[in-house]
Parts: structure tokens; sequence; C-alpha cells
């Protein structure tokens, strides 16, 4: 077990574990040495089914560099963030090392108020419209990460991508070897991964789009008939790529926690290479989509569990 003494970066641990991972499968290793984090990819907690070139595990680890940058920032010290700082090594994304005192800005502080706040909330929303300077706010927090935020009915491309969704998650019910690997990870007695029966969400008996269902319970509710989708694309899809896209993610999905909505993920898309294609197109073909979100205002929920930071945690090699 590695025990770091270390009060900012035990406080940084602790942010990185609630990035939102694909079944909350929680892809990363988090290597010590003094006042430094290696953030790796655990590549034996990539989905062979959802996600076999591991894009998704890519933008989770993304997300959890990005929650350690602002825990650190929270606490009072710089982040030094170098991406990829070792060639010889792919599944090293990112080294994080503790750079000079620092006095945290509000929005800093609020965003790293909201990492243990957010949660994918699986259970139906509200019809309450997500007003303007919201809807902006997410947009912005996008761009602050070099991405964009396309949503989707200030376009009129709700009701297409809807209809990619609805196909993409047919393919997915269809396909055994998927629902196996779902199942897989559907906890209904608990445990430290994977999403259990209380964070699974009901099934859905009606509403515009599926929301991908996992736990056993036979719950059956209608979802929002107008939900704001939104879908978050990149200049470029390389392996860095795809963890800068993690890093906007989690910053509008503390942005929206911060103003106090709830979201989710329509994944299915994105998991199969024709609709992900699809999708690039409607969107205009340049920029490629990362992740599809569900945005609005939520009823509480639960977090799912993480593994203890001892689970995830060994000393840097040498």
């Amino acid at each position: 077990m590695v025990v770091t003494q270390s009060p900012v970066i035990m406080a940084a641990l602790e942010a990185a574990v609630r990035a939102p991972s694909p079944h909350n499968s929680q892809p990363w290793i988090f290597e010590l040495a003094a006042d430094a984090i290696d953030l790796v990819l655990d590549e034996d907690r990539i989905l062979e089914i959802c996600d076999p070139d591991g894009r998704e595990a890519r933008l989770a680890c993304g997300a959890a560099l990005f929650n350690l940058e602002v825990a650190i920032a929270a606490a009072g010290r710089v982040a030094d963030i170098e991406l990829a700082p070792e060639r010889d090594r792919p599944s090293l994304l990112a080294r994080v090392e503790l750079g000079p005192r620092h006095r945290p800005s509000s929005a800093e502080r609020r965003l790293a108020a909201a990492v243990p706040r957010r949660f994918s909330n699986r259970r139906p929303f509200t019809e309450q419209a997500v007003p303007p300077a919201a809807r902006a706010a997410m947009v912005q927090a996008a761009q602050e990460e070099g991405a964009g935020l396309v949503l989707l009915d200030e376009h009129g491309l709700l009701e297409p991508v809807a209809g990619l969704i609805r196909r993409a998650d047919h393919i997915q019910n269809q396909d055994t070897a998927f629902q196996a690997e779902l199942r897989d990870w559907a906890k209904s007695h608990g445990g430290d991964d994977g999403v259990p029966d209380f964070a699974g969400g009901p099934r859905s008996a009606g509403g515009l789009l599926p929301v991908r269902h996992f736990s056993g319970s036979k719950e059956i509710r209608i979802f929002e008939q107008d939900p704001l989708v939104a879908v978050l694309t990149t200049p470029s899809d390389g392996s860095l790529s795809q963890v800068r896209a993690g890093r906007a993610m989690q910053r509008v999905l503390l942005t929206a926690t911060d103003v106090g909505m709830s979201a989710s993920f329509y994944s299915q898309p994105m998991e199969i290479p024709s609709t992900r294609g699809e999708l690039r197109a409607l969107l205009g073909g340049a920029d490629h989509p990362q992740t599809v979100f569900r945005l609005g205002y939520g009823y509480p929920g639960v977090p799912t569990p993480r593994r203890s930071i001892a689970a995830v945690v060994r000393e840097k090699r040498v």
C-alpha cells in the first residue's frame, strides 16, 4: 500500500477518483512520487465490447486529470501538467507536479466544490427549461478547454441526432456480447465499481430518447419529452485529443453541477463506429464528436461507488 504524507496530493486523488467513466469502470492508476502524480491508463479496465480502442477510457482519465488540477488549485498550489511525458509509454497519459503556492480564484473553488456533488443522474429530469445563462456557461466551459459544445436544439439537430441515438440503442440491445458486458458491470449487490441498482435508474416507458438501463429494477418511468442534448466536439481525434476532450467534458459537467443542473450520457451512438461517423457528418464533418450529454434539472440521487485510494495508487517506477 502506498501512503502519501501530502494533504494536497491526497485531496487531489480523492477528487480524481470521482470522475465519470464508462460503466463506472474507473480505468485509471495514479503513480506517486514526491510532489508529483503520474496518471496511467489502466488497460485491464478498458471495456472490450463498447470501448475496444479505449477512447472512452481516455476521456475518463482526462476527466480525472481535470479533477486533479482543480483540487490542487483549490488547495492553494499550481498544478504543472505535462501530457504524454514519456513517448515509449503510451499508457502514461499525464504527469502532474505541484508547483508554487497559488491563491485560488472563486471559479476554481466552485469547480472543486462541485466535484463530490457531480454524478450521472439516470433518472427522469423535470421539464424545466435550461436558461440562456446556464447554456452559455457550459459552452464557455468547453471552449476554455479547446473543445466545442453543440446544443442540438439551437442548431435544428435534435430530431436527427435523436434518431441516431435510438438506432444505436436498438443495435446494442440486440448485441448479445454488449448485453453480457453490461450485465457484468450492473451490480445488484453493491461493490466499489460498476453501476449498482440504486444508481441505475428506472426503465423508460416513454420520452424522446432512451437512457441506458443498468439495474435489475422493475421500476418504469416516463422520461422528459424535451431534453437538452449537447455534443462535445474536438478538432482532432488522437489519444491526446481524447484526454483533452475528457478535461473539457469534466469542466462542462462541473459547471452544470455548480449551477444546480444534472447530467448523464447518451453513449450509444459514440460506441458504434458507423453512428459516430453519421453524427460527425450531421455536425458538419469537421470536428470529431466525443460524447453526448443529457442536461437538465433532476431530482436528488446517489453517486456511484468508487474504489479506495489505496486500490488505484502505486509507487512511481524508477
